[in-house]
């Protein structure tokens, strides 16, 4: 049976930020990075799930921390996608000069930072898109209340707290933006055609 080594792995992001992951080493240049949802981490049952089952195929796979979660450097913020698409860049360009990265898998917000990856890099064959959110204008007013918007602009942000009453993490009006101006339609007209993607609910 093949047994796996797994190490921590620190790179540096654009920002000089580290970034923290695991690599699952089977000893196969082929890699497969998994990245992680909303306020998730690395160490979430699916990330760790998907890294061993990729394992048992023989293939290595590395599950990491975006900037700002997790083990990670940085600040949490509530849009940064195409942050963490490039965030993601800087994990593939340092695999890169070890293995041949095949796909690239993520869960949740990391669905869309994938595709987002795709559309910007070009340089990927697969992704893996698991319940990532395609109209990101939906499901705000759910977490931010009614009247969101007019309340950050006039505020300039929005705590949203946890059920103990405590801010969970702060919404700028920056952060909202960014998640409502990333345009996840445009994103899948831009992936190549020769990169196939794959998308589970």
């Amino acid at each position: 049976m093949l047994v796996a080594v797994q190490t921590k792995v620190v790179i540096s992001n654009q920002q000089g930020e580290k970034l923290v992951g695991i690599l699952h080493d089977t000893g196969s240049k082929e890699l497969v990075i998994i990245c992680h949802g909303f306020q998730s981490s690395k160490e979430r049952i699916p990330m760790v799930n998907l890294a061993a089952a990729i394992e048992r195929g023989g293939t290595c796979a590395f599950r990491f921390d975006f900037a700002g979660n997790g083990e990670s450097e940085g600040s949490f913020q509530y849009g940064n996608y195409h942050s963490e698409a490039d965030d993601l860049r800087s994990v593939v360009l340092h695999f890169r000069e070890t293995h041949e990265i095949k796909v690239l898998i993520g869960h949740s917000k990391g669905g869309n930072v994938v595709l987002l990856y795709a559309s910007k890099y070009n340089d990927v064959d697969t992704i893996v898109n698991i319940s990532g959110r395609f109209y990101l204008e939906r499901g705000i007013e759910g977490r931010l209340g009614k009247d969101y918007l007019r309340r950050i602009k006039e505020t300039g942000y929005i705590d949203v707290r946890n059920r103990k009453g405590e801010v969970a993490f702060r919404v700028t009006e920056k952060s909202l933006m960014d998640r409502l101006n990333t345009d996840t339609h445009r994103a899948c007209l831009l992936v190549p055609q020769e990169c196939r993607s794959q998308f589970f609910d």
